[in-house]
C-alpha cells in the first residue's frame, strides 16, 4: 500500500494543472483551461513571469506567434500586456477549441486562433519581421531535438531583426548550435525540468 500511495503521489506532482492564469495586463488573474491532452505542459507561472520582466511589461505594438500554443499562456499574456497582434497556432481540435472559447470571452480582437503546424506557419510567415516568436514544444520521446531546430530556424527568419524568440525546452542550448542557427543567447534560467531561453538573431551577413 505504501508503494503504491507513494507512486500516486509522485504521478501528482507531475499532472498537469487543470487550469493556469494570466499574471499581467489587462486580463491579469483570467483562468485558462488546461486540457489533459498528452505532451500539454502549461508553462509555470514563475516562469512566464520571468520572461515578461525580461519583455518588459508594455508591449504595445508588438507583433507575435505563439507557434504550439497550447493552452495560450503566452499569446494571450502578450495580448494582455498590450501587443496588437498575436497568432496562437495549435493542431490539436481540442486545445483549438478552449483558445477560440477564451479569446471570444476575453472579447481579445488582437488575438487570432490558427488551426496548423507551428513549423509551418512561421516558415509561412518568413520575412515579415515579426517581434516576439513564443516557442514551447511539447516535450516528447528523445526530446523531439528535430523539432526544435526546425522550429528554431523557422522562427529565425519569421523574426524581425532585434526581434526576440523565447525558447522552452527540455535542456539548456548552447552557443555553439545557437548561432549555427543565426542565433545568439540574451537570456536564459531553468526552472524543474524546464530550461528557457530568450533568444535574439545574429545579425545578417
Amino acid at each position: 500500500m505504501k508503494k503504491t500511495a507513494a507512486a500516486s503521489a509522485v504521478r501528482a506532482t507531475v499532472r498537469a494543472p487543470h487550469e493556469v492564469r494570466i499574471i499581467g495586463g489587462l486580463w491579469k488573474r483570467t483562468k485558462l483551461p488546461v486540457a489533459d491532452r498528452p505532451g500539454l505542459r502549461p508553462t509555470p507561472s514563475r516562469v512566464r513571469e520571468t520572461l515578461f520582466n525580461w519583455l518588459g511589461q508594455d508591449l504595445a505594438g508588438w507583433r507575435c506567434i505563439d507557434a504550439f500554443a497550447g493552452t495560450g499562456a503566452l499569446g494571450l499574456e502578450a495580448a494582455s500586456r498590450g501587443a496588437t497582434e498575436v497568432v496562437l497556432v495549435e493542431q490539436d481540435s481540442a486545445l483549438l477549441a478552449n483558445l477560440s472559447r477564451i479569446t471570444t470571452q476575453l472579447k481579445a480582437t488582437a488575438v487570432r486562433v490558427e488551426r496548423g503546424d507551428g513549423v509551418a506557419a512561421l516558415r509561412q510567415r518568413a520575412g515579415q519581421g515579426w517581434d516576439g516568436v513564443f516557442l514551447d514544444p511539447p516535450f516528447g520521446e528523445g526530446q523531439n531535438e528535430s523539432l526544435y531546430f526546425a522550429a528554431l530556424a523557422a522562427a529565425r527568419q519569421a523574426v524581425r531583426e532585434g526581434g526576440l524568440i523565447y525558447l522552452e525546452a527540455p535542456r539548456m542550448w548552447g552557443d555553439d548550435e545557437l548561432a549555427r542557427l543565426g542565433l545568439q543567447l540574451h537570456r536564459q534560467g531553468k526552472a524543474g525540468a524546464v530550461a528557457f531561453h530568450l533568444l535574439r538573431p545574429l545579425p545578417a551577413q
